[in-house]
């Protein structure tokens, strides 16, 4: 927590099925009271997986559809057409996947005083909304690709069906019936709320001027909660998914929510581990916060970590892999590799930029004989050598592999990582 400045951290553990602990570390802001069980922290985008719960619910009760054109339901907002994709039918399904080729992958927030757009303003990117028009840049269904922006059109399809709050709905529909009862999507938070809530902290250790941002878009960033809070959802979705709870979702659309598609992703979650230990997960980053949930689906075991810093998810997964070994839990234990060495000349020939997406790079540069990495807007960190060509990052799980060319210049690298490949040519 030093190192990282993390001034709090809050930890819940699920285990054979039910809420084995929970704690709080660290203070609720620097100089101030301790993080308890109870301390209330912005999820970031842990707010998609409850919301898809509470859309699935809709799909449920036939009031939407997960495979029908969404323009058929919106009816304050349209979603545009596209010169990208003439024609194309966007689908709810696709939103919750993140497969319908939307553009806007995360919001900042707005910092207290601001002037906080309407769900419409953000939908077209007008002022006072401090990001673009969110909008269809590429094919429907064919590929993977992260969009808050997509969420938050759910939102609008969402609202345009329920003709009430948002926040009321998933109280009523969601948080309510699991026993969430430290959680709501109130956007602020009401002064009735705001004790016992951890403060937000820069990477640096500096507080988020203002305090917690204002998110209106309360399905991608909304949610306030704790781990507790967390752990009954996991707990929900792992009974649901055999009939034992369904307070929210049936069986059968448990299962459809579990199914992973493009980017080993289902309804709403990110799904992993292997075809006998699934697993479901989820992380969430705002600014001054960052956390991580991860729930088995067999095992009755899971956990979710909350903190309140810029950086905070870093500790988050070291703190899940040391309760993966803890737990003996079948994934998520923190890998063992061999260092070898390699020729300082080699390393050189590594140092360059190798461009992922249009908005992601990484640079690697050489610090005396180490090599080292930097993503963009990321802090600089050190890779080691597990061969003369692949490298393995130990803050996270992450390696980096790089390719020649038949001239035997490094012409590209792929990063593997959370079950991805994802390759970046060198610029």
């Amino acid at each position: 927590m030093a190192e990282l400045h993390v001034p709090g951290i809050s930890v819940a553990v699920v285990h054979n099925g039910v809420m084995e602990w929970a704690k709080g570390y660290g203070v609720r802001q620097i100089g101030g009271d301790p993080v308890d069980a109870d301390t209330r922290f912005q999820a970031g985008s842990i707010s998609k997986p409850l919301a898809a719960m509470g859309a699935l619910h809709l799909v449920q009760k036939g009031r939407l559809s997960l495979d029908a054109d969404i323009n058929s339901n919106l009816t304050s907002w349209k979603l545009p057409p596209s010169a990208a994709a003439p024609g194309a039918v966007v689908t709810l399904r696709e939103l919750l996947t993140h497969t319908a080729g939307i553009t806007v992958h995360g919001f900042p927030g707005y910092a207290a005083g601001a002037s906080v757009p309407t769900l419409v303003q953000v939908l077209n990117g007008e002022p006072p909304a401090n990001t673009p028009p969110i909008r269809l840049d590429s094919p429907p269904g064919k590929a993977w690709r992260y969009s808050g922006g997509g969420y938050t059109i759910m939102l609008q399809l969402m609202l345009d069906t329920i003709k009430e709050p948002f926040p009321q709905f998933m109280h009523d529909t969601v948080l309510a019936p699991i026993g969430m009862n430290r959680s709501t999507y109130q956007q602020p938070l009401p002064a009735t709320l705001l004790s016992n809530v951890a403060m937000p902290y820069n990477a640096d250790g500096t507080p988020v001027q203002g305090g917690p941002h204002t998110y209106p878009e309360m399905t991608a960033a909304g949610l306030w909660t704790t781990p507790s809070d967390l752990s009954r959802y996991i707990i929900e979705v792992q009974q649901s998914l055999v009939g034992k709870a369904n307070h929210i979702l049936s069986e059968s659309m448990t299962q459809q929510m579990l199914t992973p598609g493009i980017g080993n992703w289902g309804l709403g979650l990110r799904i992993g581990g292997s075809a006998t230990d699934p697993w479901f997960s989820h992380g969430g980053v705002n600014a001054g916060f960052e956390s991580l949930f991860v729930g088995f689906e067999h095992e009755g075991d899971g956990a979710a970590v909350m903190t309140n810093a810029q950086g905070g998810g870093r500790l988050a997964e070291e703190v899940m892999r040391a309760i993966a070994v803890a737990y003996d839990w079948p994934d998520w234990q923190p890998p063992v590799r061999t260092e070898v060495k390699v020729d300082p000349a080699t390393l050189a020939r590594y140092v360059g930029t190798y461009q992922l997406d249009p908005n992601f790079s990484l640079t690697f540069t050489l610090d005396g004989d180490q090599l080292m990495t930097q993503a963009t807007n990321q802090p600089k960190f050190p890779v080691f050598p597990e061969s003369q060509t692949k490298f393995f990052l130990k803050v996270v799980d992450a390696e980096v592999e790089f390719f020649s060319d038949d001239k035997g210049q490094v012409s590209y690298v792929i990063l593997h990582q959370g079950g991805q490949d994802h390759k970046g040519m060198r610029k």
